[in-house]
């Protein structure tokens, strides 16, 4: 795949899951001809049985319907769901399930995200099928309709074909795809691409994302919800905060699914602080949507930005060069910045030894954890 800047996309940003999932469900019933679904993390639950009920409505309008799921995010979809799934019709296959080999290969996850219809829609974001979505987390994502999309089907079906997939039966012979159809290019549409990562040995979304961090000349706002940024992320922060740009960072406040990573991250806050960057924690639920806004570059999807997530994980982002798409999440920033309690840095920096010392500890585990090959 080679990252190219696409004309003519149509874009729609549907922050919180009373939005973005109404309008994948809509696009689904809509479906002619076929539906790609890929994702992270799917458990038996309410969300897990509406999203079951639209692919088998879809099969049974003669639809062909495509779920492709990790083999560890989807630990928790009972055999009863999958059994249902794969008699609706539904081809169902796993990345890479948890088994005997090396554990490097175990903990490379597909944690992307990707919803295509007919070739000619797609939805991305940091959203999965598991409860948690309905209300308890903070979530956002991204419709497409243009030649964007195109990409994004690439995305799905070279994973489909890999050797790490797997039928849900445990047949290692991939199902086959619909011939790829096309999308539809708008004259009123923006610029975008589709910029993937595979683990530590191909890591362009972070590459792209560095160099705009590097070039921002306004405003650099990030938000992410496992904040545990590399060195280098972290050194192009503070020269950017250092040479006047506006540098904000949106994290999850106490209310967090990992609370250890939250204090791993927090060990950095100190410097950043000092630099001049600006770091809210979202307080009224957990926070888990991943997009960035520098000047007018917006980049929206899956990654988190942190190094487990760059060195281990398969990844997508959208990102959209366009100024008044940036506008709309400038405005989303601002009304979460609204919701955000903003960390001082001189009462950070007179935090508790307590504090300091959760630090210290998952600061070590995840240097260790890091370690691992």
């Amino acid at each position: 795949m080679q990252h190219e800047w696409r004309e003519g996309n149509r874009v729609i940003l549907l922050p919180e899951a009373s939005r973005f999932l109404p309008a994948m469900f809509e696009a689904v019933s809509q479906a002619q001809h076929y539906v790609l679904v890929e994702l992270y993390l799917m458990e038996s639950g309410e969300l897990a049985n509406q999203v079951i009920d639209a692919l088998e409505a879809a099969t049974q309008r003669g639809v062909k319907t495509y779920l492709l799921l990790d083999g560890y995010g989807a630990m928790g979809l009972e055999r009863r769901d999958r059994e249902r799934l794969e008699a609706a019709g539904v081809a169902l296959q796993l990345f890479n399930p948890i088994g005997f080999h090396s554990l490097a290969r175990n903990l490379s996850r597909d944690h992307r995200k990707i919803v295509v219809v007919d070739g000619e829609i797609a939805f991305t974001g940091g959203f999965g099928a598991v409860d948690e979505f309905l209300q308890a987390w903070y979530e956002i994502a991204l419709r497409i309709d243009g030649p964007a999309v195109a990409d994004w089907e690439v995305l799905f079906r070279r994973l489909w074909r890999s050797r790490l997939t797997r039928q849900a039966s445990g047949n290692p012979a991939p199902l086959p795809l619909p011939p790829q159809r096309s999308a539809t290019s708008h004259a009123d549409g923006v610029r975008g691409r589709v910029m993937s990562a595979r683990g530590y040995r191909y890591q362009a979304i972070r590459h792209s994302l560095y160099a705009r961090v590097s070039s921002a000349q306004q405003r650099l706002w990030l938000c992410t919800p496992y904040f545990v940024p590399t060195f280098a992320l972290r050194r192009r922060l503070i020269r950017a905060a250092r040479q006047g740009v506006d540098v904000r960072l949106l994290l999850p406040g106490a209310k967090h699914d990992h609370p250890g990573v939250r204090y791993a991250g927090q060990r950095f806050y100190q410097g950043l602080l000092k630099a001049g960057v600006r770091i809210f924690e979202f307080q009224p639920t957990f926070i888990h949507a991943k997009f960035v806004l520098a000047d007018e570059w917006v980049s929206l999807g899956s990654c988190n930005f942190d190094h487990w997530n760059l060195h281990w994980n398969l990844e997508a982002n959208q990102e959209i060069d366009d100024p008044g798409f940036a506008s709309d999440v400038q405005a989303l920033f601002e009304r979460n910045f609204a919701a955000s309690q903003e960390v001082d840095a001189a009462a950070w920096a007179a935090r508790p030894w307590g504090q300091r010392a959760k630090e210290w500890v998952y600061g070590v585990v995840d240097g260790l954890v890091m370690r691992l090959k």
